[in-house]
C-alpha cells in the first residue's frame, strides 16, 4: 500500500512539472534563472500555516529542550545524522557521475560507522577524507536535466518542489539504504522505529541550529511565506549548482547557516 501510494503520487507530481509551463521547468544552469511557479499558492499557504502552528506547538518546544543537552552530546549526535547521510548520498554520487566524492564518502561511512563508534566521532576527517556536501535524489534529477516544475509546502516536511519531492519519494521506494535496513527488514538490531527517530532527530537537530535565524527572518520579513520559498529555492539552486561542478558555493548544508540580511 504504501509503495503503491507513493508511485501514485510520484505519476501526479510528475504531470505537475510537465504541466508547470517554461518557467517551472528552467533548467538550473549557470546562464538560465527562470522563476519556480508557486502553482498552488493557495493551498501552499495553507499547509504552511499549519507547519507553523506545529514549529510553534511541537519542533520548537523540543529544539529549545535538545538546546540544553551538553555540547559534546549534540555535536556527537550531529556527526551520526551526518554520517547515515551517506546511505543517501553515495549512491547519488555515483549516478552525477562524480565517483572520487562516492570513494570518499564511502571511506568516510566505513571509518566512521566504525572506528567513529556509528559516527559519534568523525574520524575520518581527522585522518584526511574531507567531509563533502550531502547530495540527494532531487539534485541527481536536476543534474540529468529535469526542471523544478512547481514549488510545493509538504505538511511537516516544508519547502519542496515537484522535482524535490520526487526525489524524496525515492527514498521510500528503496533509495535509501536506511530505510531499506530498518522499514523493510524490520530486525532485532534496528527496527522502523530507528529509522523514524533519526529523522525526527534530524529535523530537532536542524531546528535547534536556526532558532535565532528563523525567529529574525519571521521579524523583518513583509511576508514571512515568501521569504521562506526565496530562501530554499536559492538554496536548492546553489547545493544543484555545485553538485554539476559549476560554481564553487560554501558549504550552507540543510540551512545551518542562514543568512537573514
Amino acid at each position: 500500500m504504501k509503495k503503491l501510494l507513493g508511485i501514485i503520487l510520484l505519476v501526479f507530481l510528475l504531470s505537475a512539472n510537465a504541466n508547470a509551463g517554461s518557467d517551472g521547468q528552467d533548467d538550473l544552469s549557470k546562464n538560465k534563472n527562470g522563476e519556480v511557479k508557486d502553482c498552488f499558492e493557495r493551498i501552499n499557504r495553507g499547509i504552511f500555516a499549519f507547519n507553523q502552528g506545529f514549529d510553534q506547538i511541537v519542533i520548537e518546544p523540543l529544539a529549545k529542550g535538545y538546546r540544553h543537552l551538553p555540547s559534546p552530546i549534540r555535536a556527537g549526535t550531529s556527526n551520526v545524522l551526518s554520517n547515515l547521510s551517506n546511505v543517501v548520498t553515495i549512491p547519488n554520487n555515483i549516478l552525477q557521475g562524480d565517483f572520487k566524492a562516492a570513494g570518499n564518502n564511502t571511506l568516510r561511512f566505513v571509518i566512521n560507522t566504525t572506528l567513529g563508534i556509528v559516527g559519534i566521532f568523525d574520524v575520518a576527517g581527522i585522518i584526511g577524507f574531507e567531509k563533502l556536501d550531502k547530495e540527494d535524489y532531487g539534485q541527481t534529477l536536476a543534474s540529468w536535466g529535469m526542471g523544478p516544475g512547481c514549488y510545493i509546502v509538504l505538511p511537516v516536511l516544508g519547502p519542496s518542489t515537484a522535482r524535490d519531492t520526487v526525489g524524496s519519494l525515492t527514498n521510500y521506494l528503496g533509495g535509501d539504504a536506511w530505510d531499506n535496513i530498518t522499514v523493510r527488514n524490520d530486525t532485532h538490531y534496528v527496527t522502523d522505529f530507528d529509522y523514524y527517530a533519526s529523522k525526527g532527530l534530524e529535523g530537532v537537530d536542524f531546528r535547534a541550529k536556526n532558532i535565532e535565524s528563523f525567529n529574525n527572518l519571521e521579524e523583518n520579513s513583509m511576508d514571512f511565506y515568501a521569504s521562506i520559498k526565496s530562501l530554499y529555492l536559492q538554496n536548492r539552486k546553489q547545493k544543484i549548482l555545485n553538485s554539476k561542478k559549476i560554481t564553487e558555493t560554501q558549504d550552507d548544508s540543510d540551512w545551518e547557516e542562514i543568512d537573514t540580511d
